[in-house]
């Protein structure tokens, strides 16, 4: 088997597509984003990078704040409409209908399939871009995209993004697998003979 190097910045792993939601000079703001993930279990916490040459970077930082909208498939052009224009130099606040929780500096898309609202827990500077971690203060979703009590991702239809092709997917029709069960089945490795 051959391996070849490649460009260290050509990595297309999907990665799950979000709306940044702050509140800049005075209004809802909204950007696309990519580069997240969650980090801890309890409490709950979700990471975030952006450019800090990004309106809403420094609106994180003013606000301690943010929110999280999840669009579907059906979102895909205003979605990237919003990570196509500045902050700065573009009303993006009807753009989507707004949805406050307790924090009205956290703006959510209210016709996204899930949002969240955060609280900014710790930030860390990147070379180029700001790694916000927020707490999640509260998760939202319509019933009709739970089955069991929990997010159907079947029923989110979720946009996701592969870079450096800049193209984005959905998922497929069903789960492939279980996590935590399906290596079960896996033969144990046998030690080496010495």
């Amino acid at each position: 088997m051959s391996r070849v190097e490649i460009d260290r910045q050509n990595i297309g792993f999907p990665m799950p597509v979000a709306l940044l939601g702050t509140r800049h000079e005075g209004r809802p703001n909204f950007m696309a984003v990519a580069w997240l993930t969650r980090v801890n279990f309890e409490p709950p916490q979700i990471a975030v990078a952006v450019g800090r040459s990004h309106a809403s970077a420094a609106a994180v930082v003013s606000n301690g704040c943010f929110g999280l909208s999840f669009p579907s498939r059906q979102q895909l052009v205003a979605t990237d409409y919003v990570g196509l224009v500045s902050g700065r130099t573009t009303d993006k606040s009807a753009v989507f209908p707004v949805f406050l929780g307790g924090q009205q500096a956290a703006p959510m898309a209210a016709n996204c399939p899930v949002t969240m609202e955060c609280r900014l827990a710790e930030s860390l500077e990147l070379p180029t871009s700001t790694l916000f971690v927020g707490e999640v203060v509260k998760v939202y979703a319509e019933e009709k995209y739970l089955s069991d009590g929990t997010v159907d991702l079947r029923k989110t239809d979720p946009l996701l993004l592969s870079m450096p092709d800049n193209h984005y997917w959905s998922l497929g029709a069903a789960p492939i697998g279980e996590a935590w069960s399906a290596g079960r089945g896996f033969p144990a490795p046998t030690a080496a003979a010495d």
